[in-house]
């Protein structure tokens, strides 16, 4: 079942989701969290930040499984999503290093890593699964054409993925990686709930697919209509302007 919830602006959808987050960890303490990089869930995470500072919330027990890694950064490099994470999650918060989990693209044996985290990820039950959106559908790194079957894979990025994505490397697509590793969507669709977020008008026909459009391998977040689950949406005004 999708829940849709449509926001005003950005920091609308930064409260809203956060909310929804925090309450999963307030009610379980000891929950596992799927995480997501990205510019869209950047406020979620500072709104987090926010209620540990007001004494609101621990993330002591908390565990986290994030959705994918690009290959061939280091894990310092500022764009790595391991750094991401530190830099505007982890380096705020109580949570313990151990329980922090990213796939790893180090190393030369990639599909031993991918059958590692996916085995990790079978051992424990996401209770909330965050996602963004691209904006030809995919969710982590599964860009159109995956299997609804895969489990975590290396991905090659699609020319409009890593053009959406230069922005973050000096708009120079040529220093975005040509690959990543990633969760696959049979790994998201056994979190217990999933809460995805998108903002802006790059995300509208994306939104308008999702709400609308069939469930196809051709739109990967179209997987999400056939969740067990809850699949809450959040999105803003500008992200829902091609629905009706």
């Amino acid at each position: 079942m999708i829940k849709f919830i449509k926001v005003k602006d950005y920091q609308e959808l930064s409260k809203v989701a956060g909310e929804i987050m925090l309450h999963q960890i307030k009610e379980k303490p000891n929950c596992v969290l799927g995480l997501a990089t990205g510019s869209s869930p950047v406020g979620l995470y500072q709104y987090l930040i926010d209620a540990y500072k007001k004494g609101e919330v621990s993330f002591k027990n908390v565990k986290t499984y994030n959705l994918d890694e690009y290959c061939d950064l280091p894990r310092e490099h500022p764009e790595s999503y391991y750094s991401f994470m530190h830099t505007n999650l982890f380096n705020h918060v109580d949570i313990e290093e151990e329980n922090v989990h990213l796939p790893s693209s180090l190393g030369k044996d990639l599909q031993k890593n991918c059958q590692e985290y996916s085995d990790a990820l079978n051992k424990v039950t996401v209770d909330l699964q965050l996602l963004g959106i691209g904006a030809n559908g995919h969710i982590g790194f599964n860009e159109p054409g995956t299997s609804f079957e895969s489990e975590t894979l290396v991905v090659t990025l699609t020319e409009k993925t890593r053009k959406d994505n230069a922005r973050f490397f000096d708009n120079d697509i040529n220093q975005v990686p040509t690959h990543a590793i990633t969760m696959g969507i049979k790994n998201i669709m056994n979190a217990k709930s999933v809460l995805l977020v998108a903002s802006g008008k790059n995300k509208a026909e994306a939104i308008y697919q999702l709400v609308n459009g069939p469930v196809t391998e051709e739109f990967p977040a179209s997987a999400l209509k056939k969740h067990p689950g809850v699949v809450t949406v959040v999105a803003d005004e500008e992200a829902c302007s091609l629905l009706k």
